[in-house]
């Protein structure tokens, strides 16, 4: 499970927040579309279609400013297969997670001989953190936003994820907001921000493993193990590839008790021997 992705299953479980966040306009209705387009398809993991009663909303998660083809053109590319398609306005919004200085996350238009198009750009960075605070579908973004106090910023997500009555969704918001402070902050401050229970016990967790789906699992080992030592040596990457379901859900629990890497190897000789 990448950022981008987080922030997509965000989307898709809240889309009125979502869609009251960035239309001028709080819609009635609203319907997820499916991410795939009728001509000549593409299939896009990190983009999201909501539908209200007369306008798309296109919003579109980065993590990294660079992709083929790159984001102005795909912004034009998606709006005249949108129109097309569903005969409605189309609002698009791409997200930037990640503070970078890439011209890219400054470009809010498409521009050549011919047309000029033009979509908003949010840079999570630049935005001041008590909408996301103060909304909870929105509150596993406030890690991204602008902040002078980072142990500030991360005590009051955590106060506000505390103060969520129902368990399940404490865990679910808890494990959101984790992953996506891991952009930002490093592992050792990140682990003060949330109990590693919650996380454990987050269904999300457990739903990748419960599953069975083998390459979600394997992606989201990757993701906590990136998360907790940074760069892996390639050979420690292959062997968790290669983990079977279950392996991976013993992983992924492990990984709380795990502090070094020469930890995890021995964990990994282990289950070789199993």
């Amino acid at each position: 499970m990448s950022f981008d992705n987080v922030c997509k299953l965000l989307a898709e479980k809240y889309p009125f927040d979502f869609a009251k966040w960035l239309l001028p306009q709080e819609p009635k209705t609203i319907k997820v579309l499916k991410t795939e387009l009728s001509i000549e398809p593409i299939r896009a993991d990190f983009v999201t279609f909501l539908q209200t009663e007369n306008r798309i909303l296109h919003l579109e998660f980065q993590t990294k400013p660079q992709s083929k083809p790159p984001i102005p053109f795909r912004e034009l590319d998606y709006s005249v297969r949108l129109i097309r398609t569903y005969q409605v306005p189309v609002t698009q919004v791409v997200i930037f997670l990640q503070e970078t200085d890439d011209p890219i996350v400054f470009t809010d238009e498409y521009v050549n001989e011919t047309t000029t198009h033009r979509y908003r750009v949010i840079r999570m960075w630049e935005q001041e953190p008590e909408l996301f605070l103060n909304n909870l579908p929105l509150l596993p973004l406030a890690p991204l936003t602008r902040t002078n106090s980072p142990q500030g910023l991360l005590s009051q997500i955590a106060n506000n994820v505390a103060k969520i009555v129902d368990r399940e969704t404490k865990q679910d918001i808890a494990a959101y907001t984790e992953i996506l402070a891991g952009l930002r902050f490093e592992k050792d401050f990140i682990r003060q921000l949330l109990s590693e229970d919650i996380m454990q016990e987050s269904v999300i967790y457990q739903d990748i493993f419960q599953k069975g789906e083998g390459k979600e699992a394997v992606k989201f080992c990757l993701m906590l193990l990136n998360q907790r030592f940074g760069k892996l040596d390639s050979e420690i990457i292959n062997r968790v590839k290669v983990l079977p379901v279950e392996q991976l859900e013993n992983l992924g629990a492990a990984l709380f008790n795990i502090s070094e890497i020469a930890d995890l190897v021995n964990w990994l000789n282990q289950e070789d021997h199993h």
